[in-house]
Formats: C-alpha cells, sequence, structure tokens
C-alpha cells in the first residue's frame, strides 16, 4: 500500500528520530526526506509537535496492534503476558527516542487523537493482564491498578537501562531480570493463594 504524503511525513519524522533524536526532527528536515517542498508539511502538521505528536500516535497504534496479536495467540496467559512485555523492551531498545517521546517526553501535547491511542494502548496490556487473573496466574483485584504496577516497573527499568543508570549493584541488571522478577513474585504469589 502507497503512503500518503502525510504519512511519508511522519515515516520520514521517525526515522529522523532514531537516528538523530529529538533535535533531528524539523519540519525542513522531514521535507527534504519525502522530497517536497519545506512548506508541504504545514499543509498537512500545523508545527514541528503536531508531527512528534502524529509520530506519537502511530507508534501507540503499533504497540496497541502489537499487545493485541499477543493476546490473541494460543497459549498460557503467562507466556502472553512475558512476551507482551518483551515487545515493549525490543521497541524501546530499537526506538530509543520513540520511547522517550511516547513516554517521557513533557513538551508532547496530547490532543484527544493521541490520548485516545495512548490509553488503547495500555487497556490492550491491560486485556493481557486480565487474562493472567481469569486464568490464576497473577493476583485477583483491580485489574488497572495492577496493570498500572507492572507497567510502571517496566517503564522504570526500561527508562534507567536506557538512560544508562541500571547496574547489577542495585539488583537492575537487566530489564528483564527486573520485570520477570516481579512478574516471578506476582505469579507465586497468586498461585500460593490457589
Amino acid at each position: 500500500m502507497v503512503e500518503t504524503t502525510k504519512e511519508q511525513l511522519v515515516s520520514a519524522a521517525s526515522k529522523l528520530l532514531d537516528s538523530g533524536g529529538q533535535s533531528a526532527v524539523t519540519l525542513r528536515a522531514v521535507a527534504e526526506q519525502v522530497d517536497v517542498s519545506h512548506n508541504a508539511p504545514y499543509r498537512h502538521f500545523r508545527d514541528r509537535s503536531a508531527l512528534l505528536a502524529a509520530v506519537a500516535e502511530r507508534d501507540f497504534v503499533y504497540l496497541r496492534e502489537a499487545f493485541e496479536a499477543q493476546n490473541n495467540r494460543v497459549g498460557q496467559a503467562e507466556t502472553v503476558l512475558r512476551n507482551s512485555v518483551a515487545v515493549l523492551i525490543d521497541y524501546a531498545r530499537e526506538h530509543k527516542a520513540r520511547y522517550r517521546l511516547l513516554f517521557s517526553d513533557p513538551g508532547l501535547l496530547p490532543g484527544p487523537s493521541l490520548t485516545r491511542a495512548a490509553l488503547a494502548s495500555f487497556q490492550a496490556f491491560s486485556l493481557i493482564v486480565a487474562r493472567c487473573q481469569q486464568d490464576r496466574v497473577l493476583p485477583q483485584g483491580e485489574t488497572a491498578g495492577l496493570t498500572g504496577l507492572i507497567y510502571a516497573t517496566l517503564h522504570g527499568a526500561i527508562d534507567l537501562e536506557l538512560g544508562g543508570r541500571a547496574s547489577e549493584t542495585k539488583g537492575l541488571g537487566s530489564i528483564e531480570g527486573t520485570i520477570g522478577l516481579l512478574i516471578d513474585v506476582l505469579t507465586t504469589r497468586s498461585r500460593s493463594k490457589a
């Protein structure tokens, strides 16, 4: 399927983010990447912030779809959860600047569409947590709170690694180790109450 000019601009901004961080993303640079006039991006985005919001929205949709694909797989709920965690870890490592844009950029101004996309991504992950609760893999109780705990721990571990602040001496050798320990503790707690 051929991308529209607007989609090409978003793709170009994503690539620039990946290669040079946010400072590399300007409307002029994006126009050059797509080989359109310097004014062409303004037909689709009022400014750089709107372009970055479009990148974030598209990536939240990608994460939602990836979580949904994991949840649609046949298999044990715990495996689905661990695979979904791996999706987010892989995304963060492969797209550091985009990950920071989505989850820690205070300058990103979320409009209604971006807010919906971000929430839908979280809700897709929450359905996996609910599946684990239904299968008695995770503790019973409020699904949103448990999802928030797992999500916050995961994001904290990712942020520490991306920022170069994770270390074995702090008990934070890897994202996988940190979140794996949390899931182990939660699943052990759930099984002991069953």
